[in-house]
């Protein structure tokens, strides 16, 4: 298996917390820009133009960014922002996990259900362990991440985890190495930062 795409995301660049004042890497944070409107947008994909704000991928610092203002400081001029922030950071970077898993099961880099999942497991075909957040505390100890902590991801429902695999619920899921099990990671993690308070 070629692996030239595969990397850790505790290699990216680091940012400063608009809140915190804390520099961190940017899988724990969340890019914020003003629209043409002066309403602050949530940059998920940290693609569109203007100044970047970057938040602590939490309820907690979005919250205090809005109730502080922090967002016009930081853009030196207008920024508005309403107290369901949080909610709707948290229901895009959601809906983009569940997509991008959904690619990976279409591409073949991901599956589901308990005996498939151990048989990558063993085989060393997995990179990454998801268990849904509602699932049994006994089913999700049967199965160890492949590469310790940081390679399980335990932040999406049984629900979301089966919309990804078009399916009412799923437990357990495992994906490949590639740039599609990077991107879920780099946004699981801020979701489960949001998901975490």
């Amino acid at each position: 298996m070629n692996d030239v795409h595969w990397k850790k995301p505790h290699a990216e660049a680091e940012r400063r917390c608009i809140v915190t004042r804390e520099t961190e890497s940017k899988s724990g944070l969340v890019r914020f820009v003003v629209g043409p409107d002066n309403q602050v947008i949530p940059d998920v994909l940290e693609k569109l133009p203007g100044r970047g704000m970057w938040v602590t991928a939490s309820r907690s610092a979005i919250d205090e960014a809005v109730s502080k203002g922090l967002f016009a400081r930081a853009a030196k001029g207008p920024a508005s922002a309403g107290p369901e922030l949080a909610n709707q950071v948290e229901a895009i970077l959601a809906r983009r996990v569940v997509d991008m898993l959904s690619m990976g099961r279409k591409a073949g880099r991901a599956v589901a259900g308990l005996e498939k999942v151990k048989t990558w497991l063993m085989d060393d075909k997995a990179a990454v362990l998801l268990q849904a957040s509602d699932g049994s505390e006994r089913g999700k100890t049967a199965l160890r991440p492949p590469d310790g902590p940081e390679t399980l991801i335990d932040c999406l429902t049984s629900s979301e985890l089966g919309m990804a695999f078009g399916r009412d619920t799923v437990i357990h899921a495992a994906m490949t190495k590639d740039g599609i099990t990077n991107r879920v990671l780099f946004d699981a993690t801020r979701l489960a930062g949001l998901r975490s308070e």
